[in-house]
């Protein structure tokens, strides 16, 4: 029993059961757990973008081949494309099938203030995203955590140090400590994970109450059924097309999941994901340029979201928007979904942005989702958390840097750990 008790994976589920029941039992002592989350959230934020630069760098050092960093570059981004615009397409299906917003009276729906969101939405544009890109300094990137600035920080770095005539072993080793060092913090960080998933589902359930769902129920069924079927169906296949079994890589990943549903934030569980692949087998290299670029290009479960509530809101309005339409709002979303990449709000923002964008919804619909949004939160973090992983291992394969005896041996290392916990 107290093995079992040490579980990690038991820690945060029971962590994660406390913070409902207090959210119900007094909502405003779990109002007040906010701050117990969000430390959480922040330590993990505060080794994020250093573990980043660090990664990218070496992984690119160790390739020292210009064109191999390309082709690995090349395929991510055409893998991201590919199924981001597939998991908008399953979206946009489902919503038309179920209907969920048909039938609603908007004048008994709560709604909660958007303004800010919708403020700057309004200014969240294309160019504006691409300016976003080039950081006015690298401190400054470091300084607000923003992942994509990071990362191209780190390439443009690791591509100068490639170029370099000279030897930059001696670089490389100092930065390969350096790493160690952060994935050990990380460790440390991960012990307080039940704490911060406890603090963020206390405050969740407290703030906005279980009541919220009711009226918008049909809209969580459906986003959380199509969850289940993008990941279970879509990744499935892809998964089982290169050689892995999805399910046993979700038991390797267990935790990093748990800690993604007490947070609501796939960049909690961001570093113990990377860390996690390199041991399942995963290169380096492909590693440190996959999952961060696919955390600003690849969010499927926010892609599906996104689709499936500006539609819902369509419904809820009585406007029936044709095909031409929906199309429309597919291929805005395959832009302004990029959009989602390190901004607080960013589902907010970003939904904004394309109502603004597409003008087929009222703005101000957006506050009809605000109180049940953090209840689908987790669903997008999760989504978004496999989605990146199995891009990883996919690209890992297709460029013959896979290690499959790693695999069985980290598979094997971690139920020897959990025997012994």
């Amino acid at each position: 029993m107290k093995r079992f008790a040490k579980n990690l994976t038991v820690q945060v589920l029971f962590a994660v059961t406390c913070g409902v029941l207090l959210g119900l039992l007094d909502p405003e002592l779990g109002k007040a757990m906010k701050p117990v989350g969000d430390t959480f959230v922040k330590l993990v934020k505060m080794v994020i973008g250093p573990i980043i630069f660090l990664t990218i760098v070496v992984g690119i050092a160790t390739i020292a081949d210009v064109k191999k960093i390309g082709r690995v570059g090349g395929k991510a981004f055409l893998y991201f494309e590919i199924v981001t615009t597939f998991a908008l397409a399953i979206g946009l299906t489902v919503v038309n099938v179920t209907k969920p917003g048909a039938g609603l009276d908007v004048s008994k729906l709560a709604k909660g203030d958007i303004s800010a969101y919708a403020r700057q939405g309004e200014v969240l544009t294309f160019k504006d995203f691409v300016m976003h890109i080039v950081p006015s300094s690298p401190v400054d990137a470091f300084a607000q955590g923003d992942i994509l600035q990071i990362v191209f920080f780190a390439v443009l770095f690791g591509f100068a140090a490639v170029t370099m005539h000279g030897n930059v072993k001696p670089l490389t080793d100092v930065l390969e400590k350096t790493l160690e060092v952060f994935f050990r913090l990380v460790q440390m960080i991960m012990k307080l994970a039940p704490l911060g998933a406890f603090g963020a589902m206390a405050y969740t359930v407290g703030t906005f109450g279980l009541r919220t769902l009711l009226p918008l129920f049909r809209l969580m069924g459906d986003v959380y059924l199509t969850m289940f079927l993008f990941i279970f169906v879509v990744l499935n296949l892809i998964a089982r097309y290169w050689g892995f079994s999805l399910w046993a890589f979700l038991k390797y990943i267990r935790e990093e999941l748990l800690i993604t549903l007490g947070t609501s934030s796939s960049e909690a569980a961001l570093p113990g994901l990377m860390a996690k692949l390199e041991r399942y087998g995963c290169a380096r290299p492909v590693v440190g340029l996959v999952i961060p670029t696919g955390y600003s290009f690849n969010l499927d479960g926010t892609s599906i979201y996104l689709t499936m509530a500006t539609i819902f809101l369509a419904q809820v309005y009585g406007k029936n928007l044709g095909l031409g339409q929906q199309l429309a709002v597919l291929g805005v979303l395959l832009v302004t979904s990029k959009g989602a990449a390190g901004v607080s709000g960013s589902g907010f923002i970003v939904l904004a942005s394309t109502l603004a964008a597409t003008r087929t919804v009222p703005i101000e619909g957006v506050a009809l989702l605000l109180g049940v949004d953090r209840f689908m939160s987790e669903a997008r973090a999760i989504t978004n958390l496999i989605g990146n992983g199995v891009a990883t291992l996919v690209i890992s394969r297709s460029e013959g840097v896979f290690d499959d005896s790693m695999r069985e041996s980290a598979v094997l290392e971690q139920d020897a750990e959990r025997a012994a916990a």
